[in-house]
């Protein structure tokens, strides 16, 4: 089941069916957003089977022009998505939905399509989805943040930055010769 309170970090056990719902709300969304989406991917936690995650869809929406988020925002907020201010995550604009205020099951990325930032959060998804090492290693590192920062969003990912941030550069450095900045 999704959904999780405002500010509880608490993970559960992978569950299949968070790929059947992410398949419910990409319909939803190719419907709303029209061609101002380029892409929508699920690439957070849930989007990797195996991996324990806080039970939240995370999804990214590509658009180009990056000024092309504006766009989104009243067809989004049309479908139950609220726009979060100052969410944090440079070039990010996040928008999140739940059964009600009190909890997101939904949390979405817009970003600028085609460029290292969408690259990356995909490769990362990507990587965990086909290294066990490296996946059991993210589920520690997010168990600890869970187990420190019980409440708090922003701690608990602070706590989890370095390993992501980590692993992005890695991933860089293997793809630059390869993508467009």
């Amino acid at each position: 089941m999704l959904g999780l309170k405002n500010d509880v970090n608490l993970l559960a056990d992978y569950d299949p069916s968070w790929i059947d719902a992410y398949a419910e709300e990409k319909a939803r969304l190719d419907v709303a957003l029209g061609d101002i989406a380029k892409a929508i991917e699920h690439f957070g936690s849930t989007s990797v089977p195996g991996m324990r995650a806080k039970p939240i869809l995370d999804i990214i929406v590509g658009v180009s022009p990056f000024e092309d988020w504006e766009r989104c925002k009243a067809p989004l907020e049309s479908i139950g998505y609220d726009f979060v201010a100052n969410a944090g995550i440079p070039r990010h604009h996040i928008f999140g939905r739940g059964r009600d205020l009190t909890e997101r099951t939904h949390i979405l990325h817009v970003v600028d399509y085609d460029t290292e930032e969408w690259s990356l959060n995909l490769a990362f998804r990507d990587a965990l989805r086909n290294d066990a090492a490296l996946r059991e290693k993210y589920i520690a590192e997010k168990e600890h943040a869970a187990a420190v920062a019980p409440e708090g969003r922003a701690r608990y990912t602070a706590l989890k930055s370095s390993f992501i941030s980590g692993m992005k550069g890695r991933l860089a450095s293997i793809m630059r010769p390869f993508t467009r900045a």
